[in-house]
C-alpha cells in the first residue's frame, strides 16, 4: 500500500510540474524583449537661409524742390517727377529664422518737369539705380502668413541724364538715403509664396541745370509699392 502511495505521489508531482511548465511558457515568452523594429526616426530637411523675390514695382516720388536761379531763390519754383513701373529683384539671407538682410536691385526711369512757378517747363530725364540694403525682422508665429518690417540704407546712382526744354545740361548727384519697409510673404508651400511690400526712401539729391545756372536740392522721397513671387531655397 505504501509503495502504491509513493508511486501515485510521484505521478501527481510529475503531472503538476508539466502543467506548470505549459502555463508559464507563453507568459515567459511574452515577457522577453521584442526584436521587432520600431517606426523609423523622422527625417528633417536642412533649413536654408536663402530667399529670392521677383516683384513688379510702382515707384511714386513725393517731390519738392528748393532751387536757385543765378544764386537767387526761385520763389514758388518746384518740380514734378513722373511715376514709374519696373521689375525688381531682391535677395535675402537669414541669420536666424527672424533676422535677415535683403538686397534690393532695380532701375527706374523718370521725367522731370517744372511745377508751381515753373509749371510747363520741361527740365530733363534720368535713370535711377537705387540699390538698397535692409535689415529685417520676420514674424514667424502666424503659420503661412509671414509679415516683416525693415530699416536700411539706400544709395541712388543717377545715370543717362538728359536735358530737355532748351536746357543744355541736367545733372543729379548720387546720394545716400534712409529706407523703411513693411511687407509680408504668404507661403503656398515650403518653397513658393506670394509677396506684398511697401518701402519709403528718403532721398534728397543735389541738382544742376545749365552748369549751375539753376541749382539746388530736389527731395524725391519715393514710395516703392511692389508685389510678386517668393522662392525659399
Amino acid at each position: 500500500m505504501s509503495r502504491f502511495i509513493r508511486h501515485s505521489a510521484c505521478a501527481a508531482l510529475l503531472a503538476a510540474t508539466a502543467l506548470t511548465s505549459t502555463q508559464s511558457g507563453p507568459a515567459a515568452a511574452a515577457d522577453l524583449p521584442s526584436t521587432k523594429a520600431g517606426p523609423a526616426a523622422p527625417v528633417f530637411t536642412q533649413w536654408s537661409p536663402w530667399m529670392i523675390r521677383g516683384r513688379a514695382l510702382v515707384v511714386v516720388p513725393q517731390e519738392e524742390a528748393k532751387l536757385r536761379l543765378g544764386g537767387a531763390p526761385v520763389i514758388g519754383g518746384d518740380v514734378d517727377i513722373s511715376n514709374s513701373v519696373v521689375p525688381e529683384l531682391d535677395i535675402s539671407y537669414f541669420f536666424t529664422k527672424n533676422i535677415a538682410v535683403e538686397l534690393i536691385l532695380g532701375v527706374t526711369p523718370h521725367n522731370v518737369k517744372g511745377a508751381g512757378a515753373l509749371a510747363g517747363t520741361r527740365i530733363g530725364s534720368a535713370w535711377l539705380l537705387p540699390p538698397t540694403l535692409m535689415l529685417q525682422y520676420h514674424f514667424t508665429d502666424f503659420g503661412a502668413f509671414k509679415p516683416y518690417v525693415g530699416v536700411g540704407v539706400n544709395y541712388t546712382v543717377f545715370f543717362n541724364e538728359k536735358a530737355k526744354g532748351g536746357f543744355d545740361r541736367f545733372d543729379l548727384k548720387d546720394s545716400f538715403g534712409v529706407a523703411l519697409q513693411i511687407g509680408f510673404d504668404y507661403m503656398i508651400d515650403k518653397n513658393w509664396g506670394i509677396n506684398f511690400d511697401v518701402k519709403k526712401i528718403f532721398l534728397e539729391p543735389k541738382v544742376k541745370v545749365n552748369n549751375g545756372l539753376v541749382a539746388g536740392k530736389v527731395r524725391i522721397d519715393p514710395w516703392l509699392i511692389g508685389t510678386g513671387v517668393t522662392y525659399r531655397f
